[in-house]
C-alpha cells in the first residue's frame, strides 16, 4: 500500500511540473520553424531574408548530418561565413520558416524548368562550365541535376552516378555500339565517355572536347599514330579519324567504317585505284588490301606514298 501511494505521488509532481513548465518537455523533442523561432533566432549577422543552416537543421536534420561530405559544403565560407550553405542553392529562407516551413516560399529543384536550373547553377559554376547553356545537353533540356544527384549522389566527388551507365541512359545507341565484336573499352571501365566527350558543352558537335589538333582527342592514347611526320596523310589532317573509324564500336576490325578496307579507301582515292587495278589486274587488286603496301597509312617519315 505504502509503495504504490509513493508512485502516485511521485507521477503527480512529475504530471505538474510537465503542467507548469512544458518547456521542460519541449527541450526533449524535435524543434519546428515557426514565426516565434525565426523571430527568436538571430539573423541580425545574415543578409536580409535569411535565417541560416542551423535553423534549417532543425526540420532537415538528416540531410544537414549528411551534407558535412558533400563538396557543396565549403559554401559556409561563402558571404563572409555567415553559416549559409543551404540558401545558396534554395534561396532565402526567412519566409519559408514563418510560413511553418510552406514550401510554396522557398526554391525547390523539383518544380522549376530546366533553364531555371542550370541558370541557378551556373551562378557559381558559369566559370567552370562556360559553354554548358549552348551545349546540345542545354538545348534538349537535360538539366543539371539530370546528371548531378546534389543530396544522395554515391561518388561524392561529383555528385555523379557511375560512367557509362549514367551517360547509356539516355545514350542507348551508342550503348549498344559499345556491345560490338570490336569496341573501346568503355564497359570495361578503361576508358570513360567523359576521356573523349565534355558533357558541359564545347564549340564541336557531340560535345567533343576541343583541342588545337582534333585527332589528339584520339591519339593521346594512340600515340604510335601521333606524328608528326614528314609525309603526313592528308586524309588524317583534314577529315580527322572519324573519317576511316567509328569511335565508339563496329563490327570490323580496328573500328573501322567498313568491312572492306579498299572500298575505304576508294573514297577519296577512286582514280588511283582505278589505275591500280588498270595495271595490275583488277581481279588481283580487289583480292589485296591497300595496306599491305601503304603500311604506314597514318603518316610515314620515309616515303610519300606510306610504303614502308
Amino acid at each position: 500500500m505504502r509503495r504504490n501511494f509513493l508512485l502516485s505521488a511521485i507521477l503527480l509532481v512529475l504530471a505538474f511540473v510537465v503542467f507548469e513548465h512544458p518547456s521542460a518537455y519541449a527541450a526533449t523533442r524535435p524543434a519546428t520553424p515557426t514565426a516565434k523561432a525565426a523571430q527568436t533566432h538571430n539573423t541580425s549577422a545574415l543578409p536580409p531574408g535569411y535565417v541560416g543552416s542551423q535553423m534549417c537543421e532543425t526540420c532537415h536534420t538528416d540531410m544537414a548530418h549528411s551534407f558535412a561530405h558533400n563538396p557543396h559544403a565549403k559554401m559556409v565560407f561563402m558571404h563572409g561565413d555567415k553559416n549559409l550553405t543551404c540558401e545558396n542553392c534554395h534561396g532565402p529562407g526567412q519566409a519559408h520558416v514563418q510560413g511553418g516551413g510552406d514550401i510554396t516560399k522557398i526554391f525547390r529543384f523539383e518544380k522549376p524548368s530546366p533553364k531555371q536550373i542550370d541558370e541557378k547553377c551556373l551562378a557559381c559554376h558559369s566559370t567552370a562550365h562556360p559553354d554548358f547553356m549552348r551545349s546540345p545537353h542545354a538545348k534538349a533540356g537535360v538539366s543539371c541535376i539530370s546528371c548531378h544527384s546534389i543530396h544522395h549522389s554515391t561518388a561524392p566527388k561529383l555528385l555523379l552516378a557511375k560512367q557509362p551507365q549514367l551517360c547509356e541512359s539516355c545514350h542507348t545507341d551508342v550503348k549498344a555500339q559499345f556491345a560490338m565484336p570490336f569496341h573501346h573499352p568503355v564497359p570495361e571501365g578503361v576508358v570513360k565517355c567523359t576521356d573523349c566527350h565534355d558533357v558541359h558543352g564545347t564549340f564541336s558537335a557531340n560535345n567533343l572536347r576541343t583541342t588545337v589538333d582534333q585527332n589528339r582527342i584520339c591519339t593521346k592514347c594512340h600515340t604510335d599514330v601521333r606524328g608528326p611526320f614528314v609525309f603526313e596523310h592528308a586524309a588524317v589532317k583534314g577529315v580527322g579519324c572519324l573519317g576511316c573509324h567509328s569511335p565508339h564500336g563496329s563490327q570490323n576490325p580496328r573500328m573501322l567504317n567498313m568491312p572492306n578496307v579498299n572500298v575505304l579507301c576508294k573514297q577519296c582515292h577512286s582514280p588511283v585505284a582505278e589505275g591500280t587495278f588498270h595495271s595490275m589486274g583488277q581481279g588481283s587488286a580487289e583480292r589485296l588490301p591497300c595496306t599491305n603496301c601503304h603500311t604506314e597509312i597514318h603518316g610515314s617519315n620515309l616515303h610519300p606514298a606510306f610504303i614502308r
